[in-house]
C-alpha cells in the first residue's frame, strides 16, 4: 500500500492544476495524495479525473500527509486552519498557496515549530506553463523549498523571492492570466464592432494571442523589441499603439496591477 505524501486542504482549480502537474510529471502517484473539499463535486472530480481519494474533513487529510498544501480562499484561511492547528508540528510542511496569507500568519496558526512555504502559482499549471513564486518561513530549511518547487516546478515555472514581494508576484503572474484572457476578449468585441462575426472575431483574437505568446516564449528578444518588429513607421499597428498611449493604456494597467498588489496585502491583513 502507498504511503500518502501529500494531502489537498481544499480542492478547487488551483489545487487540480497542481494535482494535474504533479502527475502529468510523474512526481507522485495518485494514491500518493489526499485531498479534502466541502463541495462533493470537486471530490467527485477529484477521484474521478484524477485517481486522488478525497474526504470531506479536513482533520483526516492533515493527519495522513507529511506535506499538506493549502489552497482555501484567504478569507477562510483562519477558519479551515485554526481548529487544525495542534495537528501540525516540526514533523510536518505546509505549502500555502492562499493568496496575501504571509507565513508569519500561518505560523500563528499552527503548532509551533511547523515549516511553513508560501507560494503562489497560477492557471496554465493545468497546460503544463505555469509560473510559480515561492518563499520560505522562519522554520522552513532549503530541503523544504526543494520538495515545494519538486512539487509546483512540475507543471510551472519556479521563481524564488523574498516575502515582501509576493504580493507583487501575486499581481503580475498570479493574476495575470485573468488579464491576458480580458485583452483577448476586448481585442475580440473590438473586431466584431468593425464588423467580423463574433466567433471569427474571438478565432482571430485567441489565435493571435497564442502565437504571439508561443514567439516571445521562443525568442531571446525581450517584449519591447518584437513589439518593435511589427511596428512600421506610419503603419497600422503605430496608429492603434499611439492611440492606446493617448488614452492613457500603460497607466490603466500600471495602477490595475498595484490594485491587485494592494488587495493581495489587504487579505492578509
Amino acid at each position: 500500500m502507498t504511503t500518502i505524501q501529500l494531502a489537498f486542504l481544499g480542492a478547487g482549480n488551483m489545487a487540480e492544476a497542481i494535482a494535474r502537474g504533479i502527475l502529468g510529471a510523474k512526481v507522485l502517484a495518485p494514491d500518493a495524495m489526499i485531498a479534502a473539499d466541502p463541495a462533493q463535486g470537486r471530490r467527485d472530480l477529484f477521484r474521478s479525473a484524477l485517481g486522488i481519494a478525497t474526504v470531506e474533513d479536513n482533520e483526516a487529510v492533515v493527519i495522513s500527509a507529511p506535506v499538506v498544501l493549502v489552497a482555501v480562499k484567504p478569507q477562510t484561511f483562519d477558519k479551515a486552519i485554526g481548529p487544525l492547528g495542534s495537528r501540525f508540528g516540526p514533523e510536518k510542511l505546509i505549502v500555502s498557496i492562499c493568496a496575501g496569507i504571509s507565513t508569519a500568519h500561518v505560523e500563528q496558526c499552527v503548532a509551533p515549530g511547523t515549516r511553513v512555504v508560501r507560494a503562489m502559482p497560477n492557471t496554465p499549471m493545468l497546460v503544463g506553463r505555469g509560473m510559480c513564486g515561492i518563499c520560505r518561513g522562519s522554520c522552513a530549511t532549503d530541503a523544504d523549498l526543494a520538495t515545494a518547487s519538486q512539487l509546483l516546478g512540475a507543471a510551472a515555472e519556479i521563481l524564488r523571492v523574498p516575502e515582501n514581494l509576493m504580493d507583487a508576484v501575486t499581481a503580475v503572474s498570479g493574476s495575470g492570466p485573468a488579464y491576458f484572457f480580458y485583452l483577448a476578449e476586448l481585442l475580440a468585441k473590438a473586431g466584431a464592432e468593425l464588423g467580423l462575426q463574433e466567433d471569427d472575431a474571438r478565432r482571430l483574437a485567441r489565435v493571435t494571442f497564442e502565437g504571439a505568446a508561443r514567439l516571445m516564449a521562443q525568442s531571446n528578444e525581450e517584449p519591447d523589441a518584437l513589439r518593435r518588429k511589427v511596428t512600421s513607421p506610419g503603419g497600422t499597428t503605430e496608429a492603434a499603439l499611439k492611440a492606446f498611449d493617448a488614452l492613457g493604456l500603460p497607466k490603466v494597467i500600471s495602477e490595475g496591477v498595484k490594485a491587485a498588489r494592494d488587495r493581495g496585502r489587504e487579505l492578509g491583513r
